[in-house]
């Protein structure tokens, strides 16, 4: 959908210290032969520091750039791809009440490592839709680090990653102009990342930890006795989520100055996103994404925040932000910067 009035005036991080991954091949966290395939050069770790907390620094950053009075914020979408606190607890309010503190909805979106930009596309609608308000709050925030998840060994597509990115979306100007956000999805997949677990009793309630690996093993097992897995392709749903959306926003892939992608390690990386779009990692995120890690929702936003404050982008510069979730959903955003980087004043 193309959008002629919407906005990022801000952008935050929280991107906690690294652990590398030859640290981890030493304490023999990590496989060599993983590490040697994977590229990967290290992973942010943020220890007991809750991801609700994390959103909320993040989010006080993006505040900060954005120069929004709380009262003009009519909602804040929280995205998130594990746990946050106790059940029956709403991690979003915590957010808002660390960050905004105003009484106005506040909504977690669980789209998986798209949250971010299926948050975007609903702030906009929300924006268009209702002119009392002029912004949204966007969060987003994982910490991987609990004893029923294994970051290093969970899957050989990416190295799980805690951190946190922030954005505030508005009608009124900013940094960068949002000219379109699309995604396509095929549900036919849907069953690849369910790996066979039964639905019922939630694998969490029993005991069970966060394993891709292991669900790809029971693929890999029917698929030896001669009975297929569900069939397709998701670099197929990149390649259409980003030419429809390139399309809306009136521009083409030879125009984009970087992707920002799902941060993946090389081969996967590859195979779902790079190849699909006709692009090398030159214009990719890589030599960023292989330092950090997949910090689940926040991806994105924590590589565009990258681009912007380091310089590597300025104004004119179109990016296009694409990203993958179980379903299995590609979506994506057209971005164009508005305004450079200005560190003066920021600490």
């Amino acid at each position: 959908m193309r959008f002629d009035s919407v906005y990022l005036a801000g952008l935050g991080t929280y991107l906690p210290p690294v652990v590398t991954a030859e640290h981890a091949v030493a304490q023999d966290w990590y496989d060599r032969s993983d590490l040697e395939t994977s590229g990967m050069a290290a992973v942010m770790v943020a220890g007991d520091l809750p991801a609700p907390e994390m959103a909320a620094r993040a989010a006080g950053v993006a505040l900060a750039r954005a120069g929004h009075d709380p009262a003009d914020f009519g909602a804040l979408l929280h995205s998130d791809s594990f746990h946050q606190g106790p059940d029956g607890w709403s991690a979003p309010h915590y957010v808002l009440k660390n960050t905004l503190n105003r009484p106005i909805t506040a909504l977690e979106v669980r789209q998986g490592c798209l949250g971010m930009i299926a948050g975007l596309e609903l702030a906009a609608h929300r924006l268009i839709a209702d002119p009392a308000k002029d912004a949204v709050l966007l969060t987003a925030a994982d910490n991987f680090s609990t004893p029923m998840v294994d970051r290093w060994r969970a899957s050989r597509m990416f190295l799980l990653a805690d951190g946190a990115a922030a954005a505030v979306v508005s009608r009124r100007g900013g940094i960068a102009r949002v000219l379109a956000v699309g995604s396509v999805s095929d549900p036919s997949m849907e069953e690849l990342h369910r790996g066979g677990e039964e639905l019922f009793p939630p694998g969490i309630t029993v005991g069970r930890g966060l394993n891709f690996e292991e669900r790809s093993d029971h693929w890999r097992t029917l698929w030896a006795q001669g009975i297929a897995p569900p069939m397709g392709h998701f670099g197929d749903c990149v390649a259409e989520a980003a030419d429809r959306t390139l399309a809306e926003a009136g521009t083409s892939m030879d125009k984009i100055v970087k992707v920002c992608h799902t941060a993946f390690a090389r081969g996967a990386l590859a195979g779902m996103f790079l190849d699909p779009l006709g692009i090398d990692a030159d214009r990719s995120m890589w030599e960023f994404t292989r330092t950090v890690g997949h910090a689940g929702a926040g991806d994105l936003f924590i590589q565009l925040e990258h681009l912007w404050t380091t310089g590597a982008v300025t104004t004119g510069d179109q990016i296009l932000l694409i990203g993958s979730a179980p379903g299995m959903e590609a979506g994506c955003a057209v971005v164009e910067i508005t305004a450079p980087y200005e560190p003066d004043g920021e600490e």
